[in-house]
């Protein structure tokens, strides 16, 4: 397989556990989101999609509106987990609906939560994408 295919391939597995993880938490464990973990779910399931059609049909260039998507999750990760472990942060968080998201159903070794776990999957596709982008521009058709 070319370069490219397996950075797309790449890309929708993290989406894809990504998006297995979420439905897990909320369906398996009962786990009610937040409402940051609404907006998150919301830049992340698409991009099942969008990677697994694009590998299919070798669509390189869905690379730039997954980087605008992890991007614009891992924004909204990034402000979530620090409402979660910074005391600043959370001293000044709006209301957040029905639960609080302040509030955290895992904290495994102190550090890793749910908006944690989103970040770390949004950093990698947005990487992943990055290199797609720097690929096609520098002719890289491998």
């Amino acid at each position: 397989m070319a370069q490219r295919e397996n950075h797309l391939l790449a890309a929708w597995i993290v989406a894809f556990i990504a998006t297995l993880g979420s439905l897990y938490f909320s369906e398996v464990l009962k786990f009610i989101p937040c409402e940051l973990c609404w907006y998150q779910r919301i830049f992340m399931y698409p991009q099942v999609f969008l990677l697994g059609m694009a590998f299919v049909r070798k669509e390189f260039a869905i690379a730039r509106y997954t980087l605008m998507l992890s991007v614009i999750g891992g924004t909204i990760s990034s402000y979530h987990y620090l409402i979660q472990k910074v005391t600043f942060f959370r001293n000044t968080a709006p209301s957040c609906g029905i639960v609080p998201c302040t509030g955290d159903y895992l904290n495994w070794l102190g550090f890793i939560t749910i908006p944690f776990l989103a970040l770390i999957a949004f950093i990698f596709i947005s990487i992943i994408s990055y290199r797609l982008i720097k690929m096609e521009k520098e002719g890289n058709i491998r």
